[in-house]
């Protein structure tokens, strides 16, 4: 039997797919041409900004509660029970859910909040006091010419910002109307989608992947599993995470007898979505509220924020989070202020699952390369040599 001869390599593939710089010349001058492009031509997807600013509320509500209800709903099926009379089951207990929070959290939140409001000014006297006795030592008197000139811009600004708001609240009061809409509208449609998420969502994948060309359609699968199993687990995990800071906030600050616990602890639970910089934001308002208490309050309170802490990075994270996204922690500080800049504060909450999944595709793309190029082929021979 004659040996095969093998075909010679075209230039395309000499010069291009088999030359790592060049390689990565064109991928960057192919991205920098798309922002360019992009830059040009952005009126053109204000058509689909606008669609997605409509439906994109709903769809995302429903994709959070999907993830957290599916692993019941899959639980009590293969128990026996039809996937139909789980789901409904679930839809009633969390609409119980619902109704019990808003009876019974909503009204003492709203209690706490204005209870604040009204105690702020109150509050800011005694810190201004506070401060005065510390700089009314003759080391500070400098320091303390400098802070009453400053003191006084302040006011000014502020009364600026304030007329500022007023004349845009006015100007913008469709906008809030606008706003209060589309929330009513994600609420009335968000339970359809859910539902058919729930009922039909392990469907989705097969149906879009049938589209595809049939050598690209397992591979596609394999990618589709891997970013809703990274997008499942980063979104179940955080909000576990949340759920056990806001009780354990609630429970530090009420045993040392802080006001405005419950207030504060969901506050926290919310705030800790932002990954590394929600606790340390939770902690402002309470810190303020131990320095009006005193330093024996305010040593209490940063006492629970280290127990807190300490059981949130060694015990929890660890146990539910665990080591799944694999992403280094200036690569999330980074991905937070970029989307944080670029989509507010929805971009800070799903910046990380987003690049998650944008981190599963790229990384199946590299290894499709790594195939059909020869660039690694002597790297991994040599490898294999030295073992």
């Amino acid at each position: 039997m004659k040996e095969t001869e093998k075909r010679p390599l075209s230039w395309f593939w000499k010069w291009f797919l088999n030359n790592q710089a060049v390689t990565s010349l064109l991928v960057v001058l192919l991205v920098l041409l798309i922002l360019f492009m992009f830059t040009k031509v952005s009126y053109l997807f204000e058509p689909i900004w606008q669609f997605l600013a409509i439906v994109g509320l709903p769809i995302i509500l429903a994709g959070i509660l999907y993830y957290l209800m599916n692993p019941a709903v899959d639980y009590l099926e293969r128990k026996g029970i039809k996937r139909i009379y789980s789901i409904f089951g679930l839809f009633i207990l969390v609409i119980g859910l619902i109704v019990w929070g808003v009876v019974v959290i909503v009204p003492k939140i709203q209690e706490q909040s204005m209870s604040f409001v009204e105690n702020l000014p109150g509050y800011l006297d005694i810190i201004e006091n506070k401060v005065n006795e510390i700089l009314s030592d003759p080391i500070f008197s400098q320091v303390q010419d400098q802070l009453e000139a400053s003191n006084e811009k302040l006011i000014a600004s502020m009364t600026d910002i304030i007329q500022n708001l007023s004349r845009s609240t006015i100007q913008n009061i469709g906008s809030f109307f606008g706003a209060v809409a589309t929330v009513v509208l994600a609420v009335i449609t968000m339970p359809f989608i859910l539902f058919y998420l729930l009922k039909d969502g392990r469907q989705l994948a097969p149906y879009f992947v049938k589209f595809l060309p049939t050598k690209m359609r397992k591979p596609s699968l394999t990618v589709l599993k891997e970013m809703n199993d990274q997008v499942s687990s980063y979104i179940r995990g955080q909000l576990t995470v949340a759920f056990a800071v806001a009780i354990m906030f609630m429970v530090g600050f009420s045993l040392i007898g802080l006001d405005y616990a419950i207030t504060l602890g969901i506050a926290a639970g919310f705030l800790n979505l932002i990954p590394y910089l929600g606790s340390f934001l939770a902690m402002v308002p309470a810190v303020f509220l131990g320095i009006v208490g005193g330093p024996v309050l305010l040593v209490k309170v940063l006492v629970v924020f280290v127990i807190e802490q300490t059981i949130e990075g060694r015990l929890i994270s660890p146990l539910v989070l665990g080591n799944e996204l694999s992403i280094h922690p200036v690569t999330i500080l980074l991905v937070l202020l970029t989307s944080g800049k670029l989509f507010g504060l929805v971009g800070v909450i799903l910046g990380i699952p987003v690049y998650a999944a944008a981190k599963v595709i790229i990384t199946h793309i590299f290894e499709w390369y790594t195939t059909v190029s020869s660039l690694y082929e002597e790297e991994t021979e040599s490898n294999v040599q030295q073992e």
